[in-house]
C-alpha cells in the first residue's frame, strides 16, 4: 500500500497548524515547560534584581531587565530548541513525519512557530515587572513595549538558529553546542572589543559587514525604544534564511 505523503501541487506549507498544535500542546504535556517557565523567571528576577541593580540605579525603567536578555537566551533557547529535529531524527520518527500529508517546510514553520509561541508565553509571563515600574514611577512605557518586541524578534532568532542546528544533527547535545557557538559569535560580533581587534586586521568594509550581523547591536537599537524597520527586517530575514536551511537539510537527509 502507497504511503500518503504531501502531493506535489499541495502547500508547500502544508501541514503547519497541526504540527504547531501537537508541538505547542507537548510542551505543557511534560514538566519540560513548568522548568523552564521557572528557570526564566527566576533568573530574569535574579539579573534585573540583583546583577542589574533595579533598585540602585533609582530610575523606574526596565533596562536592567532587558540588558540581561541576549545572555538568558543563549543557554535558555537553545536549550528549548536543541529537541525540535534532533530527537526525531534519533528516534527515526522524522520518516514517519514525512510520510503524512505534511509538506517538509510546513512541519519546519510549526515546529518553529509553536517555540516562538512559548517563548513570547514566557516573555509574557514577566509583565509584573512592567506593573511593578509603572508602579513607583513614570516609566517611557513606549521603551518598555519596544523592549519587549526586540526581545521577542531576538527570541525568534535563537529558536530559528536552532532548530538548524538540530536538523543537523541526530545528538540535541550538539544541537545545543552548534546553537550556543553560532548565536555567541553574532552576539559577540558587535561588541567593541571584537570590532577593535577585527580593526586590526580587517579592510574597515568588512569589518562593517560582521557588525552589520551583530545581534546585540540590532538589540539594543530597539529596546532603547527605537523599533526601525532596518532591524525589524534583520532579524525576520534571520528567521527565514534559517527555516529554509533547516528545510533543506531535512530535505537532503530524507532523500
Amino acid at each position: 500500500m502507497a504511503t500518503a505523503s504531501a502531493s506535489p501541487s499541495a502547500s508547500p506549507l502544508a501541514g503547519a497548524f497541526p504540527v504547531f498544535r501537537r508541538e505547542l500542546s507537548g510542551y505543557f504535556a511534560t514538566p519540560v515547560a513548568v522548568v523552564f517557565i521557572v528557570i526564566f523567571l527566576v533568573l530574569a528576577g535574579a539579573f534585573t534584581f540583583q546583577l542589574g541593580g533595579f533598585f540602585e540605579r533609582g530610575q523606574a525603567d526596565l533596562r536592567s531587565f532587558f540588558d540581561f536578555h541576549p545572555w538568558l537566551y543563549l543557554f535558555l533557547l537553545p536549550a528549548l530548541a536543541m529537541r525540535l529535529w534532533a530527537e526525531e531524527r534519533r528516534t527515526g520518527t522524522l520518516e514517519l513525519l514525512f510520510t503524512l500529508p505534511i509538506a517538509p517546510a510546513g512541519a519546519v514553520l510549526g515546529k518553529f512557530l509553536a517555540a516562538w509561541a512559548f517563548a513570547a508565553l514566557v516573555l509574557g509571563l514577566t509583565f509584573p515587572m512592567w506593573w511593578t515600574v509603572n508602579f513607583l514611577g513614570e516609566p517611557d512605557n513606549g521603551a518598555i513595549f519596544a523592549g519587549y518586541v526586540g526581545s521577542l524578534l531576538l527570541a525568534g532568532a535563537f529558536l530559528a538558529i536552532g532548530s538548524w542546528m538540530s536538523a543537523l544533527s541526530k545528538s540535541q547535545v550538539v544541537a545545543f553546542i552548534l546553537t550556543v557557538v553560532v548565536c555567541l559569535t553574532l552576539l559577540l560580533a558587535g561588541l567593541s572589543p571584537v570590532v577593535d581587534f577585527l580593526k586590526g586586521w580587517m579592510p574597515g568594509g568588512l569589518v562593517d559587514a560582521i557588525t552589520g550581523l551583530s545581534f546585540m547591536t540590532r538589540f539594543e537599537n530597539i529596546s532603547k525604544g527605537v523599533i526601525d524597520l532596518r532591524d525589524v527586517l534583520y532579524f525576520g530575514s534571520v528567521m527565514l534564511v534559517a527555516l529554509i536551511a533547516t528545510t533543506w537539510t531535512l530535505e537532503a537527509k530524507k532523500a
